[in-house]
């Protein structure tokens, strides 16, 4: 089977979870008050609580570390929507699913699928980003996106594939399956 005939092909970025984006902002703001706080030591009395002085007083320069955090931990979210996270690629007959480098590749052959269906999931921004996660009998595949592929063998097991194309996926794999 020649592997140029690719029949759909989707890259998804880890810096694209919502999760996962949520963590190193909350993080980076929780330095960036850090710095600010060490450059402003002087207690403040909030209507129902009081932020003491800063701990360390008479060095100049001690809060400049959680500006240098802050800082990396920015660059560092940016970085990632460059990282690849899962490369779905279907062609006549099977797909692949192809992750972080370190990570094994997966290939689903279509004469095992018995059912496909396309769904939603629920509205949540709690949902990070996986790869080839089993769970009782469910193997997902997740980095962003609202809906997903569910793919059903003859095994009894179910993958369940995240796509940010999914109306498109779901549209070739059904013309390949031919249920």
């Amino acid at each position: 089977m020649n592997r140029s005939e690719t029949l759909f092909e989707e890259k998804q970025y880890l810096g694209h979870n919502r999760l996962s984006m949520l963590i190193r902002t909350l993080l980076a703001l929780f330095c960036f008050l850090g710095y600010y706080w060490s450059q402003n030591p002087k207690p403040v009395q909030v209507s129902f609580f009081t932020i003491g002085s800063y701990p360390i007083e008479g060095s100049g320069h001690s809060g400049l570390i959680f500006f240098i955090v802050g800082s990396s931990i920015l660059l560092m979210s940016a970085g990632l929507t460059y990282v690849l996270h899962i490369q779905t690629k279907v062609y006549e007959g099977y797909m692949t699913l192809d992750g972080f480098w370190t990570s094994r590749k997966v290939k689903i052959d279509f004469g095992t699928i018995t059912s496909i269906r396309k769904g939603r999931y629920k509205k949540s921004i709690f949902r990070r980003a996986v790869y080839n996660l089993h769970n009782m009998g469910v193997i997902r595949f997740y980095t962003s996106g609202e809906e997903f592929i569910e793919l059903v063998d003859n095994a009894g097991f179910t993958y369940k594939i995240g796509s940010q194309k999914a109306q498109e996926l779901y549209n070739i794999l059904r013309s390949e399956l031919k249920l």
